[in-house]
């Protein structure tokens, strides 16, 4: 089916639904303190989530999740390379995400920068984050809690979110390997 409207304002459309483009080019800096981009990332399956490591509930549970369904998938023989991007660079230093997540698995790669890179890397996933002001200076930040399950060309593949857990995310990524053509 297509739609026609003409007259002042003319729009030519179809009932196709277009995907939305989520993802795209980054630049940041790693927990060991080099520069990476997207390209650093080719050829590997990745599981992406954006969080900060001063989170006091949802956060740390998502990285436990994260931890957990890396071991599954090692378990059988698939590797989905754990990437935690964090959305509160002025706090999280590389030496402060090193020493996060060596607490839930060393696997998992700490990302920060600049916030304007940051910001735009969020933007690019579709990702909400803002600062909300607590007493003297601190702050949390309010933020989307979703993981992102990336194809080795960095195609972002599945969005999930926090109604997940462990098992059920490893399920589910296993499906999609599957469909992808991923084998054991």
């Amino acid at each position: 089916m297509t739609l026609e409207f003409r007259g002042k304002d003319s729009y030519t459309g179809s009932d196709t639904a277009v995907a939305p483009i989520i993802g795209g080019p980054f630049t940041l800096v790693n927990s060991e303190n080099q520069i990476v981009n997207e390209q650093d990332f080719l050829g590997n399956w990745v599981l992406l989530y954006f969080g900060y490591t001063s989170s006091p509930d949802i956060g740390p549970d998502q990285v436990r999740i994260m931890a957990k369904v890396i071991d599954t998938l090692a378990k059988k023989n698939l590797k989905v390379l754990p990437v935690f991007v964090t959305i509160d660079p002025q706090r999280d230093t590389p030496a402060q995400l090193r020493a996060y997540l060596k607490e839930f698995d060393p696997r998992i790669v700490g990302l920060g920068g600049p916030v304007s890179a940051v910001r735009q890397m969020a933007q690019e996933y579709r990702v909400y984050f803002k600062k909300v002001e607590e007493e003297g200076d601190d702050y949390l930040v309010e933020s989307s809690h979703s993981m992102y399950l990336i194809d080795p060309k960095m195609k972002v593949v599945r969005c999930f979110g926090v109604e997940y857990n462990a098992e059920q995310l490893s399920k589910e990524i296993l499906k999609e390997l599957k469909k992808h053509q991923v084998n054991a």
